[in-house]
């Protein structure tokens, strides 16, 4: 019982790593509930004596019963066994867990989908353990399940995980370890043989002094791992101590945060609609203010490349790069002081209005020279102020209608695509913008079919897209969705038609009070796309609706407005805006009929698009590669072990014979027999064949008593197997040739061991079951002897050092006397 109680505490304990990736507490009483159903469960089962298979299906059966008494009780018969009804409401629960675990990032928000996601993770966790460490009695095994519960967290949030959460995980598995080995040890009975005892040969285990000395090894091995990785520069991104400087000097380190999306819907929808941060500017029209910039779209979702951060992008005292391709449009410089509220948490990003050029601000933050966004590697924006200088472009309609084409590494870059598109999405797109002279205009039939004419409608209650068929969804089918649906939508278009594209995610402008500053709330948060044109950079367009019938403080730029688009416009006797300007640019190559792209940017693009489709294919085959060979190298673990030790434990015994002087035995022809000695040491074959056959038996799952005589051995096994004939004849002339090894003067010859040896080991595999003869074959369970021997050895080398130290003690006293 105090196996199983333990089991269960450590289950707890590593359940609590967890603890991140939700929000609230209700997960971890329902898990704890798990755990105690199970653990009840799985004693039930012990105290009726039943078998393993029989109790883990028990304490499963728990663990079901469990979940349907909370989650499911109105569809269950008394409100507790489960009925088809109750499992098909667990399924609807688990499936809208699972969407809402993808959907939002860590911690993810409350409800019965989640909870039940995270207790049913336990109780299968809780399981596993019960049937590792109390049924098998394999405590060491169960620190598998138990790891998997730190993997989860490590693997979403991308971040360290709690050095209090590992060590209270760590503490449950070290007691189970324990617990384990006290309960093992108690069998043993007090007096043993000891090799360092006194004058009797005899020497007694001080089990409290050996349960000791495992809390301090187990306590120093926590304590090295919780520390060390703290400590030491390069293994901790800092270090407890700061020391490794953020990245140290000269060093880089990758950038990673959860996904920027993910979480958008969560803040348009918040209740609470708390306040984000306030700002003061000079400009009397402010911009967006921006934390990300997503430049790559996998089909999945658009996210931002990973950034290469080197001590050198520090903000602190310097000017930032200049922002690409912003060369011939109008700017004017903007001061904006912003304040971050206190509450707010895991915002490594800066929000600033595009682009700055300067950020006073305290703390370790960086910029990338490409995309302009400001990050850390340690500090939180909240609870922050700080200003930032930027630059403001506005450009004319016509500077970019007019717009020469963009550098090779912009649309090499901001043109890849999926190549899963649907050719409908690809029609549309075309049919969208036909007629437009520019790809200024193509962006402006884009945000105008969007934002009135394509019959769209914000939704808030609109699933966000986790694929293209979302998108493909929203474009030609629902049409309903908010912010994040038409951005990445109208880049993803874009980039079909040839414009460099990306989408940027940050909040709005938000609200002015009535002293002149502005306030920015969670329902500012906002997705919208931004294009590139050659002279301009990145400027933003804004294809959501604005206002009570989209999102309340959009608002579109005036070079994107459609007045804008008319007043510049070429009237009759202009130059077309494809014609070169007066700058002296090159003519921008006109859209080919029917196509796509532009007749300079579409080969780059589909090159771009396909390269990325052979790295990612690459590196997935790779990934694959490495994994099977992995798996594969652990599972044939065993099989190597075991044939290791058949091969050393026959040449130990032939290099014996050869020792004592005599050659081993030639066949005909003159062949050396290996396995023969014609006047070797008969004995230590004899041994060997014995040993072989031990190891053989327990293989196969036969009874093997070490206190048996030979011939006691091979009467059991033959009764046990039911064996007959020649196995019978085989398996007795192995038993006399080891007591005529063990006792008489002279061995019996070893000719036939081998034989012999073949014979009982095929009639071992004709009498068990075929799950009990392939795991003799791949996994033999004598394959960790040598294991167990080694652990042997070194308790006894404890033992005796423990002994000699107290023997020095005790002289010691003897001569204070």
């Amino acid at each position: 019982m105090r196996l199983t109680v333990v089991a269960a505490l450590a289950t707890l304990l590593a359940s609590l790593g967890l603890h991140p990736l939700f929000e609230g507490s209700g997960w971890a009483w329902s898990g704890l509930g798990a755990i105690i159903a199970v653990a009840a469960g799985g004693a039930l089962a012990r105290r009726l004596r039943l078998p393993t298979a029989a109790a883990s299906l028990v304490a499963s059966a728990a663990l079901l019963v469990y979940l349907t008494v909370r989650y499911a009780p109105g569809q269950a018969l008394l409100a507790v066994a489960p009925t088809p009804g109750s499992l098909a409401r667990l399924a609807r629960l688990l499936s809208e867990g699972w969407e809402a675990a993808g959907r939002y990032a860590a911690p993810v928000p409350r409800g019965a989908g989640i909870e039940l996601l995270a207790t049913l993770g336990i109780g299968t966790v809780a399981v596993l353990v019960d049937l590792l460490a109390v049924q098998l009695r394999r405590a060491a095994p169960a620190g598998l399940p138990l790891l998997a519960l730190y993997s989860v967290p490590a693997a979403i949030r991308e971040e360290n995980l709690s050095w209090v959460a590992f060590a209270l995980g760590a503490a449950g598995f070290l007691a189970l370890l324990l617990t384990d080995s006290r309960e093992q040890v108690g069998l043993w009975g007090h007096p043993v043989p000891g090799r360092h005892g006194g004058g009797d040969g005899r020497a007694r285990v001080n089990a409290r002094s050996l349960t000791a000395a495992g809390r301090r090894l187990g306590l120093a091995a926590v304590a090295i791992a919780v520390i060390v990785p703290a400590t030491v520069p390069g293994i901790h991104p800092r270090g407890l101590l700061d020391l490794g400087g953020g990245g140290g000097d000269g060093g880089s380190q990758t950038v990673t945060t959860p996904d920027p999306l993910v979480s958008l819907k969560r803040e348009l929808t918040r209740l609470s609609d708390q306040v984000v941060l306030t700002y003061r500017t000079d400009d009397p029209s402010p911009d967006y203010l921006r934390l990300y910039a997503l430049d790559r779209f996998d089909g999945d979702r658009w996210t931002y490349s990973p950034l290469r951060s080197t001590p050198d992008d520090r903000v602190a005292g310097r000017t930032l790069p200049a922002p690409p391709g912003l060369l011939t449009a109008r700017t004017y410089a903007v001061t904006t002081r912003v304040s971050v509220a206190e509450n707010v948490r895991n915002m490594t990003f800066l929000p600033a209005p595009y682009a700055p050029s300067r950020v006073s601000v305290k703390g370790d933050w960086r910029v990338d020279p490409e995309s302009l966004m400001i990050y850390s590697l340690r500090d939180d924006a909240g609870g922050r102020t700080y200003s930032v200088t930027s630059v403001r472009a506005e450009p004319t309609a016509r500077q970019l209608a007019q717009a020469g084409p963009a550098a090779a590494d912009v649309l090499r870059r901001h043109l890849r695509l999926p190549s899963d598109i649907p050719q409908p999405v690809r029609r549309l797109a075309d049919e969208v913008t036909e007629g437009a002279r520019s790809q200024y205009e193509q962006a402006m039939m884009l945000q105008r079919w969007f934002a009135a004419e394509g019959g769209f409608v914000y939704d808030l209650n609109a699933a966000a897209p986790r694929g293209t068929s979302d998108l493909v969804d929203f474009l030609l089918v629902s049409k309903r969705g908010y912010c994040e649906q038409f951005a990445a939508s109208m880049a993803m278009m874009a980039r079909i038609l040839g414009i460099p594209a990306r989408v940027a995610m940050g909040y709005t402008r938000g609200s002015q009070g009535p002293d002149g500053r502005w306030v920015v709330r969670s329902r500012d948060a906002h997705a919208w796309p931004e294009l590139y044109f050659e002279g301009a950079g990145w400027v933003r367009f804004e294809p959501t609706p604005a206002g009570t019938a989209g999102q309340g403080t959009a608002t579109v730029p005036r070079y994107a407005r459609p007045a804008a688009e008319e007043e510049d416009r070429p009237r009759d006797g202009e130059e077309s805006p494809t014609a070169p300007s007066s700058s002296g640019e090159a003519e921008r190559p006109a859209t080919r009929p029917g196509s796509r792209e532009p007749a300079d940017a579409g080969d780059a693009g589909r090159a771009g698009a396909a390269d990325d489709g052979a790295e990612d294919g690459d590196r997935l085959v790779v990934g694959w590669l490495a994994g099977g060979a992995l798996v594969l190298l652990f599972l044939a673990t065993p099989l190597a072990a075991r044939l290791l030790t058949r091969r050393r434990r026959w040449s130990r015994a032939l290099s014996s014979a050869a020792a004592d002087g005599r050659p081993a035995a030639r066949g005909p022809g003159g062949r050396r027999e290996p396995s023969i000695a014609a006047a070797g040491d008969a004995a230590a074959l004899a041994h060997a064949a014995w040993q072989e056959l031990r190891a053989d038996a327990i293989d196969h799952g036969v009874d093997w008593r070490s206190g048996d005589s030979p011939r006691a051995a091979a009467r059991r096994i033959t009764e046990s197997l039911n064996l007959t004939g020649p196995a019978v004849e085989a398996l007795q002339r192995l038993a006399v040739a080891e007591e005529r090894a063990r006792y008489a003067t002279v061995p019996a010859p070893p000719d036939t061991l081998r034989e012999d040896l073949r014979i009982v080991h095929e009639a071992f595999g004709a009498a068990v079951d075929l799950p009990t003869r392939w795991r003799a074959r791949l996994a033999p369970p004598s394959a960790l002897e040598s294991l167990r021997e080694t652990g042997r050895r070194a308790v006894g080398a404890v033992d005796g050092l423990a002994l000699i130290r107290s023997r020095d003690r005790g002289r010691r006293e003897l001569r204070r006397r």
